[in-house]
């Protein structure tokens, strides 16, 4: 004869519910900790020891001795013309390269997702700017701009163009060559991206947008974009902030010159705490440059957001 168990009460089944809850999140916790760990340590830490540094008047020394000075770093910092003019150049530099590296990337990414021969290779071959180091990458390039030698200039003399232009150190052009290099460095990441999601559109939409009548280009506009926007956006922002914080293209290339006119804020920030050794002054800069890329991203993130309910309303 089996004896049954008699059922639970309500308040018991309550508590074993919230045992096997509180269990689950002793589980998740414990295999979210290890991942965790590195990013509280490596990020979060130096993240708020830089806030902290940014209220002192810290000096790069062997025996550091600094006090607190409240928001002084800040209120000198909103009166240095260098440091918002290097900002000006960040914001040119960021959102050229960021837009560039999109239209190019997107480009590629519907040459190789059209079934061309060699279609392996081609994307081999794509990637091969993003696996070089930076600092390789900048050398080449520097090669490439010598007034001298470079290639580049022995090309337009050969078609009878000026071919000793210091591309590098003329103000009119340094920007502009430093900003091709950034596309050309950042462009296989955004093109690996938009091609996976190419590849995620299903091909009846396309085919049905043809039986309609639409063109190329209406099945571009109407279907292949409206469905890459989501990555679009994404890939938008960690460009921007990728390109933003740039620093070691830049400083390999023309350490801010000439004359400022490549100065990045990332570059400003670091000659200013490891040659000026002010590191209080410089952590200021480093939090005015946090919140201003965050209010920029949030701004453009809400646009996204609000066109795509836009569009699911209509």
């Amino acid at each position: 004869m089996t004896v049954l168990d008699p059922p639970r009460p309500p308040r018991a089944r309550r508590r074993a519910a919230s045992g096997m809850e509180r269990a689950r999140r002793r589980e998740a916790a414990a295999l979210v900790l290890p991942s965790l760990l590195p990013i509280l340590v490596l990020s979060v830490a130096p993240l708020l020891i830089g806030v902290l540094l940014a209220f002192t008047d810290a000096e790069l020394v062997r025996r550091p001795e600094y006090a607190f000075v409240g928001v002084d770093n800040f209120v000198r910092l909103a009166g240095n013309s260098f440091f918002w003019e290097s900002f000006r150049i960040g914001l040119v530099w960021a959102v050229s390269v960021t837009v560039l590296q999109l239209v190019a990337a997107l480009g590629l990414a519907l040459l190789l997702n059209s079934g061309l021969r060699l279609q392996g290779l081609t994307r081999v071959l794509a990637l091969i700017p993003w696996a070089m180091p930076p600092v390789v990458v900048a050398i080449m390039w520097k090669m490439i701009y010598s007034p001298n030698a470079g290639p580049l200039n022995a090309a337009l003399g050969a078609v009878g163009l000026p071919d000793d232009i210091n591309w590098l150190a003329d103000f009119s052009t340094a920007l502009p060559a430093v900003i091709v290099v950034g596309v050309w460095v950042g462009m296989p990441q955004t093109t690996v991206t938009l091609l996976a999601g190419l590849q995620q559109i299903p091909t009846e939409l396309n085919e049905a947008a043809a039986m309609d009548g639409a063109n190329a280009w209406r099945r571009f506009t109407a279907v292949t974009l409206p469905s890459l926007r989501p990555i679009v956006a994404s890939i938008t922002s960690l460009n921007f902030i990728w390109n933003f914080n740039s620093f070691s293209l830049v400083y390999v290339l023309t350490e801010g010159g000439p004359g400022g006119r490549t100065m990045l804020p990332m570059l400003f920030t670091y000659l200013e705490a490891f040659k000026n050794r002010n590191i209080g002054y410089a952590a200021a800069m480093g939090v005015v440059l946090v919140v201003v890329v965050v209010v920029l991203l949030t701004l453009y993130l809400r646009t996204q957001l609000r066109e795509d309910r836009a569009e699911r309303k209509g």
